[in-house]
């Protein structure tokens, strides 16, 4: 944020840090489930800073962690992300990988999603607030059929989600770098209530008919308005926080998501939820009455970040999801181990009391690390995993849904979705692999700033 003589500018950076705070409190006044995961997130932090000291901080400052916030929504067309890549744009958010969750075990659902957030190494270390984001595929014949898709697409295509005005606030502060203070009030008053849960009254046949498809169906396609679905804060040690949760009396879904806990390094991401809660909503009936109902459809996430990995560190993550058991059987012990086996993605820093003079001019990360010159320290992942994503939402669907298999489905993958947004979705595995290098060669630099005696 930048001050002149006449005018408060608020730049992105502030416009997400007080879009993500407003929309924390929303939540919390919309599901108070969320204010106690919040405060159980917070002890658990606070236990594990005192037990581990400095290595608690190893993939993010505690004010860092303890400001981490990712949310979810859902959308029915191509038109509506590209508005909500328009907002999420005006906080320097970015969208950054495709997830095809049709195919998910243990459950399909009939969505692609990315996620939005900052790509600036900076900009994640100063608020990290990232928003998956789901699409609807109602083309997909395997969950709906002509006749359904066609009034499904009438239905999204009548309703709007974004006022104008919000939506020409956030191309403002996209295309300026920012918003003067008024106009900045507004843009955050109007995007927050944009996904402020609907108490329009939901058609119940409309609904009860996209529910027997898939649940997530009926919650994108079945009601007028989006709504955040989960608001996630991170926690450092997840297993305590399951079981902390649940000493509150508070229903946790059957398992936590991901890779399993051990003694080795943490990769990747961890995820476990609340279960949905039954939230009072109006339903219109056949004959036009309205009848106080209920509906579950948001849930508490929770989530504990660990390190990105390569894809070579994939393919193995991938194998060994199949064979948990043995899952340190598959893995290096050591963070070292990972580095020099060129498993996870790694940024470098000069060491503290490096050898004199030059290494070899060909010498690679792992043969300066290995000779002192360097430190690498593991870039922490800021993305998603599609069967995590999936169990979460399956154990939290309130009916099984139905596919028909024998159906072809409709192709989709990045370059649709970019094409469809007008935006370049970025590769995670990219961005890590361009932070690692130019954190390397910036290395180099300050090894040669050193030998000449420019330190």
């Amino acid at each position: 944020m930048t001050t002149t003589a006449s005018r408060i500018f608020v730049d992105p950076t502030t416009l997400r840090a007080r879009f993500a705070a407003r929309l924390s409190d929303l939540y919390g006044t919309e599901v108070p489930a969320y204010t106690t995961l919040l405060t159980v997130s917070g002890e658990v932090n606070r236990r594990v800073l005192a037990r581990d000291g400095a290595d608690a901080e190893r993939l993010g400052s505690i004010e860092r962690v303890t400001a981490e916030r990712h949310g979810a929504i859902r959308v029915g067309s191509p038109r509506e992300l590209a508005q909500v890549a328009r907002i999420f744009g005006a906080l320097g958010m970015r969208p950054t990988g495709f997830y095809d969750l049709r195919d998910a075990y243990p459950r399909p659902i009939p969505v692609i999603s990315t996620a939005f957030r900052p790509i600036d190494r900076d900009e994640l270390a100063a608020n990290p607030f990232r928003v998956f984001t789901s699409m609807l595929v109602p083309e997909d014949r395997r969950f709906f059929s002509a006749d359904l898709e066609e009034r499904l697409r009438r239905f999204i295509d009548e309703r709007t989600l974004f006022a104008p005005e919000v939506l020409e606030l956030a191309d403002r502060a996209e295309a300026g770098g920012g918003l003067e203070s008024a106009d900045a009030d507004r843009f955050l008053t109007l995007a927050t209530e944009s996904f402020a849960l609907s108490r329009e009254p939901v058609d119940r046949a409309w609904y009860d008919e996209l529910e027997r498809v898939s649940a997530v169906a009926a919650d994108i396609g079945g009601v007028a308005r989006t709504h955040i679905n989960h608001l996630t804060p991170r926690v450092l040690d997840i297993d305590d926080l399951y079981v902390s949760m649940q000493a509150r009396g508070v229903e946790m879904i059957d398992a936590i998501q991901g890779p399993p806990g051990w003694e080795g390094p943490d990769v990747l991401l961890r995820q476990t939820s609340f279960r949905a809660l039954a939230e009072p909503r109006v339903y219109r009936e056949t004959d036009g009455s309205l009848v106080e109902g209920t509906m579950r459809v948001r849930f508490g996430e929770v989530e504990a970040r660990g390190i990105a990995l390569t894809p070579a560190g994939r393919d193995i993550y991938d194998r060994a999801m199949e064979d948990q058991a043995r899952w340190s059987e598959y893995w290096p012990a050591t963070e070292r181990e990972l580095h020099d086996r060129g498993l996870a993605f790694f940024t470098y820093r000069v060491a503290d009391e490096p050898p004199a003079g030059l290494p070899p001019e060909a010498a690679t990360g792992v043969d300066l690390v290995a000779g002192g010159w360097l430190v690498a320290e593991p870039i922490v992942y800021e993305d998603f995993l599609p069967r995590s994503a999936a169990g979460i939402f399956a154990s939290n669907l309130t009916g099984t849904g139905s596919t028909d298999a024998g159906q072809g489905g409709a192709d989709r993958d990045l370059a649709w979705l970019a094409e469809r947004i007008g935006r370049t979705i970025n590769v995670p595995e990219e961005l890590y692999a361009a932070q690692s290098l130019a954190s390397l060669r910036a290395a180099r630099e300050r090894l040669r700033q050193v030998a000449r005696g420019q330190a």
